[in-house]
């Protein structure tokens, strides 16, 4: 089997994966800032309360099939559903393209995850849950140990070292900007700052300094935006989350090659 058929198959069982994944990051976005357990009761109908029939909870497929209502009541089902467990899909599809079949893999697609889940939770409600940020420091050390660890392979333990020391890095700046200006950063900014820190750091110093950048760059030109459409004033809240974790995005995907093509530039 060739190495194109081979990645190939792992993009398609990333996507895949990524579907079922986010069928549950749909509970997790609905229960976790509501304090309610994202294991029982089952899912169903917020509306009629009748519990979700396995054959209706395919991802996005069974949304079409029902065409977006309920099989008890009728009433409409948000097309936010379909949309999160299709986005978490593609994301989950990229990351398998970017990484490859490597033991990075499942240390991003955990961060691939969590970003879904904390993007959606922040815009809903402005809150980053200390109990998916929190948890997701040991999750995040102990995925890229086993990434540096690289079993069957050379292993790297200076890029684990790297990436502790850029989460602590971030978490400080963060905590700085926090104290320096506390009305335009929360502590769940810096909490997940640090977590973010570990997974640029572990790609390099590059990395992480795009992504930092990236995160006011991006959330600054969306902010502007706002203002020049009149859908905002200097005194509105933007959740910053979002931008966080979408210049992580960028720091990772591409920020050390931004990095060595500028410093090569100099």
């Amino acid at each position: 089997m060739s190495a194109g058929t081979v990645a190939a198959i792992v993009i398609v069982i990333a996507a895949g994966v990524g579907l079922l994944i986010g069928s549950f990051l749909n509970v997790v976005i609905w229960r976790v800032p509501r304090g309610e357990s994202i294991v029982s009761p089952p899912s169903a109908c917020p509306r009629c309360g009748h519990v979700i029939r396995a054959r209706d909870n395919v991802p996005v497929i069974s949304w079409l099939i029902l065409r977006g209502r309920c099989r008890d009541c009728g009433e409409p089902i948000s097309r936010r559903y379909p949309l999160v467990e299709a986005s978490t899909g593609v994301l989950f599809g990229l990351t398998a393209w970017h990484f490859g079949l490597s033991w990075a893999l499942p240390a991003y697609l955990f961060l691939a995850a969590v970003s879904v889940a904390l993007a959606l939770i922040d815009l809903d409600t402005k809150r980053l849950p200390n109990a998916i940020v929190l948890p997701s420091y040991p999750a995040a050390i102990a995925l890229l140990a086993l990434a540096s660890w690289n079993p069957g392979g050379a292993s790297d333990w200076s890029a684990l070292g790297r990436a502790l020391l850029a989460g602590a890095a971030l978490y400080a700046v963060y905590f700085a900007l926090m104290v320096v200006y506390p009305a335009g950063m929360g502590f769940g900014d810096v909490k997940l700052a640090g977590v973010l820190g570990l997974f640029l750091g572990w790609i390099g110093w590059g990395a992480l300094v795009v992504g930092w950048f990236a995160a006011f760059l991006l959330g600054g030109l969306f902010a502007i935006g706002l203002l020049v459409a009149g859908r905002a004033n200097r005194k509105t809240g933007i959740p910053f989350g979002p931008w966080l974790l979408l210049g992580a995005a960028v720091g990772i995907a591409c920020g050390q090659a931004i990095a060595d093509w500028y410093l090569g530039v100099l």
